[in-house]
């Protein structure tokens, strides 16, 4: 029996020393990737993935060191990884894709510095804070011929995937009208991290509130669901329900966005009663409706009704590494696309004539 002990430990010892070994092998074949930020509380995913193997971390610049210890202990990440500042960490480790985790009006500056070393970017939607911001970034992938890509959630829903696949099948007629709810009971409700609130419900740090928070999800699907036509128009309406909870931004805004043949609404808003990422589409002879990530319900003009079976996501557009490493790779362009910059400068374009139509109360004409 002691004997017995003996050879398992020794088994158990070998077989993690093993796994050590080919996840140092495997982390080696990876693209080198750095992060730039820790305030934002999307990093969870990328950690995650980083403690699964998937992800090749090789330095974090972030100046709040209590988020070092934070985030390094309850993932187990080297002090090594660590740096106060984005220009030396990329010096020191020379990452070839840098993801942003930052504040959305500091993701400017994550481009200001990779751009000119040839580093692409990948940051959490939206784009930037601000058009001019936007502008600013798209001058300079332009300059320094770099990806500058965004990250939404909703990329990864099968059911979005799936609208768009029916859409494109020309199986329910011309696109009429589209509408987005996306949000949640509110920021502060659901539990965020005091450090994500701090720049999340800043004017200036988030550009807005729940407008650019959740308003840029139905822009990008509306902009992919058009395939990169820019509107004609766009009106906007914003409500601040809760100004002792978030008394510097709104927490409601519904933006309409007019199109040539084409209207489509944005509902974003911190004061839904529940989490909420849903799209519908109106079609001259037929009607879907994404309820959530993963079910889709389709009624034609004869009230014929029912529900799509959705293909699984393949890769490389499956989620944001695999989708990252092939662009990196050269396998698939990310030139137009929901991550593309292309498609974001449209993205910023309502988001900032939805800002000006509340500010001036009428529509604005793109």
């Amino acid at each position: 029996m002691k004997k017995l002990v003996q050879y398992f430990k020794r088994s158990v010892s070998f077989s993690l020393l093993s796994i050590a070994f080919i996840t140092a092998a495997n982390a080696q074949g990876m693209p080198k990737v750095g992060v730039a930020g820790l305030n934002h509380d999307h990093i969870y995913n990328v950690l995650n993935d980083y403690r699964k193997g998937r992800v090749n971390i090789v330095g974090i610049a972030e100046p709040n060191r209590k988020l070092w210890a934070k985030y390094g202990k309850q993932f187990h990440l080297p002090d090594s990884l660590f740096f106060d500042d984005l220009k030396t960490m990329v010096a020191k480790r020379k990452p070839v894709i840098v993801l942003g985790y930052n504040a959305v009006g500091n993701h400017v500056d994550i481009v200001e510095v990779c751009a000119p070393l040839g580093i692409p970017v990948m940051v959490e939607k939206p784009l930037a804070a601000t058009l001019t911001q936007a502008k600013r970034i798209e001058a300079l992938a332009n300059k320094y011929h770099i990806k500058v890509l965004t990250n939404y959630e909703t990329t990864w829903y099968p059911s979005f995937q799936g609208i768009y696949d029916i859409v494109n099948r020309d199986s329910i007629g011309a696109i009429r009208k589209m509408v987005a709810h996306d949000g949640h009971q509110g920021p502060r409700e659901i539990g965020c991290s005091e450090e994500f609130l701090s720049w999340l419900t800043d004017p200036v740090l988030n550009g807005a509130g729940a407008l650019n928070d959740f308003g840029c999800y139905g822009a990008d699907l509306m902009t992919w669901l058009m395939h990169g036509q820019r509107p004609i128009a766009v009106f906007a309406v914003a409500k601040h329900y809760k100004p002792d909870v978030y008394p510097k931004v709104e927490d409601d805004a519904t933006i309409t966005v007019e199109y040539a043949n084409a209207t489509g609404l944005i509902e974003g808003s911190w004061n839904w009663p529940f989490s909420i990422k849903d799209l519908e589409v109106f079609g001259q002879t037929g009607y879907l409706h994404a309820t959530d990530k993963d079910n889709l319900n389709m009624r034609m003009r004869e009230n014929r009704k029912s529900v799509i079976a959705l293909t699984p996501l393949t890769q490389p557009n499956d989620d944001p590494v695999t989708y990252f490493n092939a662009v990196l790779s050269n396998k698939i362009t990310g030139d137009d696309d929901r991550s593309s910059l292309k498609y974001n400068m449209i993205v910023m374009e309502i988001l900032d004539a939805a800002k000006r139509s509340i500010k001036e109360g009428k529509k604005i004409i793109l």
